[in-house]
């Protein structure tokens, strides 16, 4: 199997994870990584609108190959797989299990939790790239400063002990950050947990729909592939990653649009928040339900249209780049 994936620290460390588990299935069959530098990684200062959103960012060259069959499968987070479009000839093959879906608070060194909590955040510069983070960070800190910070996580803390600016899509700069908000997971993954100063619950900072989730793609035509890859797949992320893309899918958001959705099995019951923000934060629609975890696109469609109905469209179109 060739997959490809991402250069970065973390997206290696995750395809490395996927080819072990596929080796130890299936009698250490023959497994090449191969690496690529997609425009999301080259240029570390647009917006990813500016690519197409994070699927023309991240996830349309390694696609490109696959069609080519250049490849024959590819890893991706998934929650950098857009949820709001087809993806003709492409199916995805394996979930792995799920990781930890909480972001957590990564500080400048120097700077302490009890200082940085203290008037909300008043006078700090927080910095991340998600704007469901940035709208959830402006209702928890309302004091502090949400700046746009792009980046691999070891650059992105080596520009924050530096204080070092950041440049932005219009040839300005920001800075310096006091703070980072990150994926709990990949910095464990990359072994720089000892840098969280605080992990967020889910309800704090709601995930976005299928963080955690690593998602291993092929061709849909390639049965024999997907026979091998089913023995990896995890069948509670595939289930709580259905309800969610599902939520996606029905909310037709697109990737500036803060939209939060999160799936927990437990036993045969499946549940599933679901939320859409205001850019700024200032006004936030959510929807909880349960269903049956062998249903789990009908319960992400019910939360979807529910959103809908308490007027999340209205939201998504404000954020849509024009």
């Amino acid at each position: 199997m060739r997959i490809g994936t991402r250069s970065s620290a973390m997206a290696l460390a995750q395809t490395d994870d996927i080819a072990a588990a596929f080796r130890a299935a299936h009698d250490e069959a023959s497994v090449e990584i191969v690496r690529f530098s997609p425009r999301g990684d080259r240029d570390q200062v647009s917006k990813l609108a500016a690519h197409g959103g994070k699927g023309g960012a991240f996830v349309g060259e390694i696609r490109e190959a696959m069609r080519d069959a250049r490849l024959d499968a590819a890893m991706h987070s998934l929650k950098d797989m857009p949820g709001d479009e087809e993806t003709p000839g492409l199916v995805i093959g394996a979930y792995m299990k799920r990781e930890a879906v909480e972001d957590a608070l990564v500080l400048r060194k120097g700077v302490t939790f009890e200082a940085f909590c203290e008037g909300g955040g008043a006078g700090f510069k927080i910095g991340t790239n998600s704007v469901r983070r940035k709208a959830l960070l402006r209702r928890l800190y309302p004091g502090a400063e949400v700046i746009h910070f792009r980046g691999a996580a070891d650059t992105r803390i080596k520009k924050l002990d530096e204080r070092a600016m950041q440049r932005l899509p219009d040839g300005g700069e920001v800075g310096p950050a006091d703070a980072l908000i990150m994926a709990r997971c990949g910095l464990e993954r990359v072994g720089l947990a000892h840098r969280i100063a605080h992990v967020f619950s889910a309800e704090e900072l709601a995930p976005a729909a299928g963080q955690g989730i690593v998602a291993v793609e092929c061709r849909e035509s390639d049965f024999q592939l997907l026979e091998k890859l089913s023995a990896i797949d995890d069948a509670d992320a595939r289930i709580a990653a259905l309800a969610e893309r599902e939520l996606l899918w029905v909310l037709n958001g697109h990737c500036n649009a803060p939209i939060a959705g999160y799936a927990q099995r437990d036993g045969d019951a499946l549940s599933l928040y679901g939320a859409v923000m205001s850019e700024d934060g200032g006004e936030i629609i959510e929807v909880r339900s349960d269903g049956a975890c062998d249903r789990p696109r009908e319960l992400g469609r019910a939360v979807g249209l529910a959103l809908l109905q308490k007027g999340a469209a209205r939201l998504i179109e404000m954020t849509r780049p024009a």
